[in-house]
């Protein structure tokens, strides 16, 4: 009759005959069977389907505490804390001394950052069972974050960042849900701000697996996200730190840290692109200016810094202020010693200024750390110019530039000998006549050998001239004289006033 009057009044199709036939025994026996289908999907690490069927068990029976435990457990290993805190506390309210549960609410408070709940439930297990070995360890590490905690506050009040560094890190070297971002978030971002330049491990090592697992485990928090994004930003990411800035500012729209490091991030990187823009227009002068207010945005930001400097190195070195170029690449070396590009900007630097020494030391520094074809080339060729400066620079003798032509050498030539010709000096000291015998005869030295093709392509090649048999040493730089200016007898100094001479041919 009630199914009669049920089809007769159209209700029929909202009903569930499945369940609402079924008797109670039933109805746990298939809840039962749901369950044994959880755990089937839940050892093969397939936790979606596991949390279906958990789902399914718990719409069957509402009642049961374990199947709450269960999906507790689930939710956990998908990193949902939040919905796995709030089926493991409904598993210990339908019965209190379901110790799993617990256990489970416990490592949820311990995952969203809240260790003191977590000692109270850990506590709570070991009352249940005292010997329980894994609420054991889990109470021994509730209890070391609650400390590392206070340490990391103390530390950052005195502004002591080595003191909080201690305790973070000893923090995220524990298992992944040991960290505590809500209570430690204000040491952590002191931490990551200032620990590089006292000789910490980079932020790199925050954004690290496992490590990053704990920045991503709780997608809501604004802290987080906030540490998350400031690492990126000192790692010179700042287009995806400023997408974490924003999720974070979503999340709490009052977070004045967020909001500051936003700002930040986007004034560096558009006043960076807008020097690189002016670079490249070849409008130097306005590069250099805008690099030199990017670098005064925030002083803290070492790698983005350390390119800065570098870019402005180089546009310094277009504009031919190459000291200045030099102190920049060395600012971006202490602030980042892996930089390679700043390391062979400067070498190229002390090249074009003549300081070989330093070049050679920079371009080793590079290939050792990257031996590449083109930076052996560029150590070769700087050790063979570091070669050649200790040698007499013959050019520098005759007073003319390395690419002078056969006429402007021996033009110069002709100068330099006349002025420094020993029947000039005649009457001057026994010392500045040795000074000038000394200047004459590498005047004589320099113009034999760069008048001569051959010798010239070996000396400005960096090769030894002593190596074809050629002791410059044992030249008359007379004979050079003589042959220049038309042969034996043909030339005379005579005085034409105190300390003029001129030079007349017999």
């Amino acid at each position: 009759i009630d199914g009669k009057m049920a089809t007769e009044s159209g209700d029929a199709v909202n009903m569930d005959p499945d369940i609402d036939l079924l008797s109670d025994e039933e109805i746990e026996r298939e809840a039962e069977g749901f369950k044994e289908q959880g755990n089937a999907f839940y050892i093969k690490k397939d936790y979606e389907e596991a949390f279906n069927y958990y789902t399914k068990a718990i719409d069957m029976c509402p009642k049961n505490a374990s199947y709450y435990g269960n999906r507790a457990a689930t939710l956990m290993m998908l990193y949902r804390y939040r919905e796995a805190l709030e089926d493991a506390q409904q598993s210990v309210r339908l019965d209190n001394s379901f110790m799993k549960g617990h256990l489970r609410e416990g490592k949820c408070h311990l995952s969203l950052g809240n260790a003191m709940a977590a000692r109270r439930c850990f506590q709570k297990v070991l009352e249940l069972e005292p010997d329980n070995g894994q609420a054991q360890q889990e109470l021994k590490n509730a209890e070391a974050i609650l400390e590392y905690e206070r340490m990391a506050e103390i530390g950052f009040e005195k502004r002591d960042f080595r003191m909080v560094s201690f305790p973070f890190l000893r923090c995220v070297m524990r298992p992944l849900t040991a960290a505590s971002f809500r209570q430690i978030s204000a040491p952590l971002s002191g931490c990551v701000l200032h620990g590089p330049c006292l000789g910490l491990p980079d932020r790199g090592f925050l954004l690290s697996s496992p490590r990053s697992d704990i920045l991503r485990m709780d997608s809501t928090n604004a802290d987080a996200l906030y540490v998350r994004g400031l690492c990126l930003y000192y790692e010179d990411c700042i287009d995806k730190a400023v997408q974490f800035f924003v999720q974070a500012l979503r999340m709490a729209p009052d977070h004045d840290k967020a909001r500051l490091a936003c700002r930040n991030a986007k004034a560096l990187k558009a006043k960076k692109e807008e020097g690189n823009k002016a670079f490249k227009e070849g409008s130097y002068e306005a590069a250099y200016e805008l690099y030199s207010e990017a670098l005064t945005i925030d002083p803290n930001n070492i790698k983005t810094n350390a390119k800065l400097y570098c870019n402005r190195a180089t546009v310094g070195s277009k504009l031919k202020k190459l000291d200045q170029a030099i102190e920049d690449c060395s600012k971006a070396i202490k602030l980042d010693e892996t930089y390679i590009k700043a390391y062979l900007r400067r070498a190229q630097c002390y090249m074009d200024t003549e300081q070989y020494e330093e070049a050679v030391r920079d371009y080793e520094k590079v290939y050792q750390t990257e031996k590449t074809k083109e930076h052996k080339h560029l150590l070769k060729n700087a050790q063979l110019e570091l070669k050649k400066s200790k040698r007499k620079d013959y050019y520098k003798v005759l007073g003319v530039d390395k690419n002078a032509t056969e006429e402007e050498i021996k033009k110069a030539y002709r100068k330099r000998a006349l002025l420094h010709h020993p029947d000039r000096h005649s009457s001057a000291t026994p010392e500045v006549q040795k000074e000038e015998e000394k200047k004459f005869k590498e005047v004589g030295e320099a113009f034999s050998v760069l008048s001569d093709p051959k010798k010239k392509s070996r000396y400005d090649s960096g090769q030894d001239l002593e190596d074809d048999g050629m002791n410059m040493g044992d030249f008359d730089a007379n004979n050079i004289f003589k042959a220049f200016f038309g042969g034996p007898g043909g030339f005379s100094f005579e005085a034409s006033g105190p300390g003029n001479f001129f030079f007349q041919f017999g």
